[in-house]
């Protein structure tokens, strides 16, 4: 039979095909089998709020390299799926497109909105579904998962009830972040602090009995309604004369307000003196709380004053409000003036509005306890983080850990499972929905209005998804999971709080290691956004490139250091070009394999050095590969593969193979290396471009062939019989040589076919022995009209050749009658002189202490680059000059 691919390469073409077979024949199903090591990664569930972005592309492709290596490595693999219900982000999604129609929430009702955030929700997870199969996901589909399933919602409420009656959950009146805009509560990790261009308002308030004032710097003045204290620090002699009895008068409102004595105060800001606004200030709070001060809100939930301000206030908003004061102020004479200032302020995570510090009832859950086991679990080594370096703002975030308040003002999401009595005013905590009073038996109750924090179910997803609380035998196989691989910008909300959560209910970690990836950036280290409109969408460079070339692009870019990756669309050609050059080289052996033809064992045959030598080289790869992906270094293994399959098997071995098979004597041994190289090398690329190889795998001729599909292959293991490292150290030198004599062509701008009269010269017999068992091999692959092997002793060099310089040897190109070799060398000086310039320009700028202090990094990154660029191409002239 004609073993053949078809055309050029068309990955749509077989993608969806392939994806199919291995789904209907249940390839990704893990079944439990006790005499197997179990291998298993929980995926960071999307969210249902709308498409992959290019960080999701990535992380799950990270993900599916693992898992598809672990089960060719024989475990027994499983990848669990699920998506997330985004509690805010989904609101906001269902709250926009009732606003398009001129509605809001309260028109539908809670019942008839959350039907609708279901279809909303229903809607996006099909369309993740397809993305994350798109891409080449192996998960066990059959497993798959939802933060507010049925199964989940039960772990929630146990683990709610359990933390209460632990006395690790109590509701309190705290103050929290509140964004107006979506609103809700929001943890201390949900806010974004963003440096925004403001101001350093100066407002002076009289001591009451005196004609004397103490002036205060905010940046916010609206909030001057709701003071309630001046605080000084007691060793700052400018207050020295005044005591904690003495009264100062708020400006427009008349209140009287306490002078207090606090250590918080920075005497070298400004005047030294603070004004208290505990209800809208967490520092203000701190103190208000250690001086027993009145807490005084002046904030509806909708963000507009209240009726704790005068009633011209009333309903303004923050923006409004703040002209109005600064206003009145000037006209009492209060108002000192302004310094325009930029300052962080803090954002909300999801619509990136504006966070007010908000006074309010809350549930919250006590950290501290909990932080303990969690972080003695990483810093024990239970769980390993990769990168190392994250391990200390892991410890930090332990340390320093704050209660989480885990109510949210919405209706989507898990029901916070508290029920109140209307008659008696019971309140009761139950894993089940309550129907009557516990205490006194009335039908007349209510359930808190809140659902919980989004996080708070996801927190439970390595054991959750398994059925906890109900102890099952898969549980106990695949619990600890083997691997998370995430992004470092969740290492608190989600991966720190998960192994909090194992260690507490678990009693072990939910993971043994966590790898933390960069986040995607755009081409020039912008963070991508739909405003900037730097996206790129990984759905479109797989329908340009093929989702091979995406996987291989990505995974050839990332680092274990975890850097962020600035990402150019162009890239991913590299990718594309990789898989072709797979596709031509498969197509290329196969179309050399006669109908009849009866390939045998490799064992079978004589083998040649050459043979050896990609023999060799192979093990060496995959021992590499196999190495690097247990460390997690997935840009390592993609480069060992690239280096391997293209500048080793296709550029030497496929070259000099192409002479062999012209000789019937060696043409059926030819055959069995390269497709003996071929099956390996298809295996072990497999986990990074699973289509391309697998289609290639399923042409291979059927001897070759020891499984039903490539992906449930065994992993290729290096075999120490075919490694032979002194006929590699031989084919360093030869490359070395062939490489030197290519490169005179392309130095002076030869024809690529141009016949070229070479000249040997050697000083050490290893040199003169490894040319001359190549010759023939040298002279091919670098297409030479003479090659002359002779002592340096015995001859001189030719005037008017290349000169290329080895360890006990060198090659002399004769380019006499071939290039004008003066007007050759003039215009090399001229090239140098200019990339001399351009360098010279390039270190002036970055030695130029204004620019490296006021630039944007990125642009110092772009001539750091440049300089790199000009130094390389100035030695690469420098040389070729001096080897005339």
């Amino acid at each position: 039979m004609k073993h053949t691919l078809e055309g050029a390469y068309t990955p749509k073409n077989i993608e969806d095909k392939l994806y199919n077979f291995w789904k209907e024949n249940g390839f990704f199903h893990a079944v439990m089998d006790k005499n197997k090591e179990p291998y298993s990664i929980v995926i960071p569930p999307p969210n249902v709020t709308g498409v992959l972005h290019m960080g999701h592309g990535l992380n799950n492709t990270l993900q599916d390299i693992l898992i598809r290596f672990h089960r060719m490595l024989g475990k027994c693999t499983l990848w669990m799926p699920g998506t997330d219900h985004a509690g805010i982000a989904t609101q906001n999604v269902v709250e926009r497109r009732l606003k398009a129609e001129g509605k809001n929430k309260h028109d539908l009702g809670r019942e008839a909105f959350v039907k609708k955030t279901w279809e909303v929700a229903n809607e996006h997870h099909s369309i993740i579904v397809k993305q994350l199969e798109k891409i080449g996901c192996s998960c066990d589909w059959d497993r798959e998962r939802f933060t507010l399933d049925e199964g989940l919602s039960n772990a929630v409420r146990e683990v709610f009830v359990e933390l209460y009656n632990q006395g690790l959950i109590y509701r309190g009146k705290y103050l929290i972040n509140y964004c107006p805009s979506c609103g809700t509560a929001l943890a201390n990790d949900e806010v974004e602090h963003e440096e925004v261009a403001g101001a350093l308002y100066h407002v002076k308030y009289q001591i009451e009995g005196k004609d004397e004032y103490i002036e205060i710097a905010t940046t916010r003045p609206e909030t001057i309604l709701a003071d309630v204290a001046i605080a000084v620090h007691p060793d700052d002699e400018r207050y020295a004369h005044l005591t904690e009895q003495d009264i100062l008068i708020l400006p427009i409102v008349g209140r009287k307000l306490r002078l207090v004595k606090d250590t918080y105060v920075d005497k070298e800001f400004g005047t030294g003196a603070l004004k208290i606004t505990p209800a809208h200030d967490p520092n203000d709070f701190a103190i208000a709380q250690r001086h027993n001060l009145e807490i005084i809100n002046i904030l509806n939930a909708d963000g507009t004053f209240n009726e704790n301000t005068p009633a011209n206030y009333q309903g303004k908003t923050v923006k409004e409000a703040r002209a109005l004061i600064i206003h009145e102020l000037e006209k009492i004479g209060a108002f000192v003036g302004k310094d325009n200032i930029k300052h962080q302020v803090g954002h909300c995570y999801r619509c990136h509005n504006v966070v007010e510090p908000y006074y309010s009832d809350q549930w919250f859950v006590k950290m501290k306890p909990l932080a303990e086991k969690a972080y003695k679990a990483v810093n024990d080594g239970n769980t390993k983080i990769y990168p190392e370096r994250w391990i200390n703002t892991y410890n930090h975030w332990m340390t320093d850990i704050r209660d989480w308040c885990i109510s949210r003002q919405l209706w989507w999401g898990h029901r916070i499972p508290v029920w109140y009595c209307d008659d008696c005013g019971e309140m009761m905590v139950s894993k089940t929905d309550i129907t009557e009073c516990t205490k006194c038996k009335s039908k007349n109750i209510h359930q808190d209005e809140d659902v919980l924090d989004t996080w708070f179910s996801s927190w439970l997803w390595p054991f959750s998804t398994f059925g906890w609380p109900e102890v099952n035998e898969e549980l106990k196989y695949f619990y600890p999971t083997t691997a998370l691989v995430t992004g470092y910008d969740i290492l608190f909300f989600w991966v720190a709080r998960m192994i909090m959560a194992g260690t507490h209910f678990m009693n072990d970690v939910p993971f043994k290691d966590v790898y933390l990836n960069g986040l995607i950036r755009d081409k020039i280290g912008r963070k991508m956004s739909k405003s900037l409109g730097n996206g790129i969408d990984p759905i479109e460079i797989i329908d340009e490139h093929g989702a091979d070339a995406f996987r291989f692009t990505l995974s050839f870019i990332t680092s274990l250091g975890g850097q962020d990756i600035w990402l150019d669309r162009e890239l991913f050609k590299m990718g594309g070009k990789f898989a072709n050059k797979i596709y031509n080289s498969a197509k290329y052996i196969f179309g050399n394999i006669d109908d009849n033809a009866n390939i045998k064992d490799l064992d079978s045959y004589t083998l040649e050095n050459k043979d050896k030598w990609i023999l060799s080289r192979l093990q060496k790869a995959i021992e590499s590969t196999t190495q690097k992906l247990k460390e997690y270094r997935f840009d390592e293994a993609s480069q060992t593969i690239y280096k391997f399959y293209w500048n080793e098997f296709c550029d030497w071995y496929i070259e000099i193979s192409k002479f062999d098979l012209k000789d019937e004597s060696k043409k059926e041994k030819t055959i069995a290396v390269l497709l003996y190289v071929l099956e390996e090398s298809m295996a072990m690329i497999h986990p990074f471009m699973p289509f391309i190889t697998e289609e290639i795998y399923s042409n291979l001729p059927k001897h070759n062939i020891d499984s039903k599909a490539l992906m449930i292959r065994e992993y290729p293991k290096a075999n120490a019989k075919y490694i032979f490292e002194d006929i590699e150290k031989d084919f360093n030198l030869i490359q070395d040589i062939v490489s030197g004599i290519r490169n005179s062509r392309s130095s002076f701008n030869l024809p690529p076919n141009k016949k070229l009269d070479v000249i040997i010269r050697y000083t050490s017999d290893y040199f003169k022995n490894t040319a001359e068992s190549y010759k023939d091999i040298i002279s091919a692959l670098s297409l030479t009209e003479s090659l002359n092997i002779v002592s340096s002793s015995e001859s001189e060099r030719n005037k008017g050749s290349f000169v290329k310089v080895f360890e006990g040897g060198e090659i002399n190109v004769n380019l006499v009658g071939i290039i004008d070799l003066e007007a050759e060398k003039k215009r090399l000086e001229k090239e140098a002189a200019g990339y001399k310039k351009d360098l010279e320009a390039v270190n002036k700028k970055l030695s130029n202490e204004n620019f490296m202090k006021k630039a944007k990094q990125e642009a110092i990154d772009t001539e750091n680059r440049k300089k790199k660029e000009f130094e390389d191409k100035l030695k690469g002239i420098e040389e070729v000059l001096s080897s005339l």
